[in-house]
């Protein structure tokens, strides 16, 4: 939670900074040093938040130019959602269960698609997965990237940041064969079984994610 919440004031300080400095749509903000300097942030979280951003189209890199700010009517997206968020615990249960319904629909687009589900990346990932530092976001990322849905991937982006980044950290060997199942049910076009699979796969990561942290 504390995670999810430093991501929440990093871009409240954006937001804040942008109307204070008056910076308008086309015009330059300061750099990633430049802000983690003032906002007192490691360089990783904040960039994490700019990454967010930038895929949800409310910032724009332009390479050797640096960062610059876009319409700003966008923002509002952020501005709603992360005073939804703050509300209560139950605003974040509801963001985990919209964040999940996003990768379900991508899984069934995937095992709907024939093309999709033969392609040589879920080799590739099952090889992956023997990899000890194998992200487990980098695996969620694939199945939004290719369920082709520009859209949900933004949207689940910025989710997965208000859920407390569930999928932060590499893989562990007690989910190896729960992730195996998801990709050999995505081979098969077997849409009820991988979603099944998967649901499983995430709520056994919520309950390491609350054990863990009743741990410390």
């Amino acid at each position: 939670m504390n995670q999810s919440k430093r991501y929440l004031d990093i871009v409240r300080d954006i937001r804040d900074m942008i109307r204070h400095e008056n910076i308008k749509p086309g015009d330059r903000i300061p750099s990633e040093r430049e802000l983690a300097e003032t906002m007192q942030v490691g360089r990783s979280t904040l960039r994490e938040a700019l990454r967010s951003l930038e895929l949800l189209g409310l910032i724009e890199t332009r390479r050797g130019e640096g960062t610059f700010l876009s319409d700003h009517r966008n923002h509002k997206l952020v501005e709603v959602l992360s005073t939804f968020v703050l509300q209560d615990n139950q605003s974040h249960e509801d963001v985990w269960e919209t964040r999940l319904l996003h990768e379900v629909a991508a899984i069934q687009a995937i095992c709907q698609n024939e093309a999709a589900s033969q392609m040589r990346v879920w080799e590739s990932l099952r090889l992956r997965l023997k990899d000890e530092s194998f992200m487990r976001e980098d695996f969620v990322r694939e199945l939004m990237v290719l369920s082709g849905n520009r859209l949900s991937l933004k949207i689940w982006f910025l989710l997965k940041q208000y859920s407390g980044d569930p999928y932060s950290g590499t893989v562990s060997f007690d989910e190896i064969d729960r992730m195996n199942n998801i990709l050999t049910a995505i081979e098969q076009q077997d849409s009820e079984t991988a979603v099944r699979e998967f649901k499983a796969w995430s709520e056994w990561l919520q309950k390491e994610r609350i054990r863990n942290g009743n741990d410390s």
